[in-house]
């Protein structure tokens, strides 16, 4: 196999990794928060608030294997980000929100959406398009469709710096 086509699977690679764990990143184990979720097969829908470090509501309930729609409306005057994972997989996921505050992605109360498009090398970039997440500026609203394939330890969170350690996050409790 030539360099360039080895290039192209391991990006394909790490690329459905991605999709397939469901936001895996940093955990460093196989736990998984689900998996994308088709908006057929929502059983309800749950708006979600974001204010400026909380969360309204600040729990869900959840059976496993169910589908839920998040509308997730950002209320506050900062960006905020809705990301459904392990407490790990947020640990690990703070690190590249740094990132972005550090690269003038993340501008207080708005995105510079140009950056995003920026190269960091390793087809990586600054989008923030995982099927788990949405990062919003204020007055914005998005969906995320997610089905929790497992019982597991799940939270929702916004990683964006300093935003979880204020608080920012909720459970998510299975019954």
């Amino acid at each position: 196999m030539n360099t360039s086509k080895l290039v192209m699977a391991a990006a394909a690679l790490s690329i459905s990794g991605t999709v397939l764990a469901g936001g895996t990143h940093g955990d460093g184990n196989s736990a998984v928060s689900g998996e994308p979720g088709k908006a057929s097969d929502a059983a309800r829908t749950i708006t979600v608030e974001m204010y400026d470090n909380y969360y309204d509501p600040e729990s869900i309930e959840v059976k496993p294997g169910e589908t839920v729609r998040f509308v997730v409306e950002n209320k506050g005057n900062l960006v905020h980000e809705f990301n459904i994972g392990t407490p790990a997989m947020h640990e690990g996921h703070q690190k590249e929100m740094m990132m972005m505050v550090e690269h003038g992605v993340i501008q207080g109360g708005k995105l510079n959406h140009d950056m995003m498009e920026m190269d960091m090398g390793d087809g990586q970039s600054m989008k923030h398009d995982d099927p788990n997440s949405v990062l919003l500026e204020p007055g914005q609203s998005e969906e995320v469709i997610w089905t929790f394939t497992d019982k597991s330890n799940i939270e929702f969170a916004c990683n964006v710096p300093g935003h979880y350690q204020a608080g920012m996050y909720g459970e998510v409790n299975f019954n």
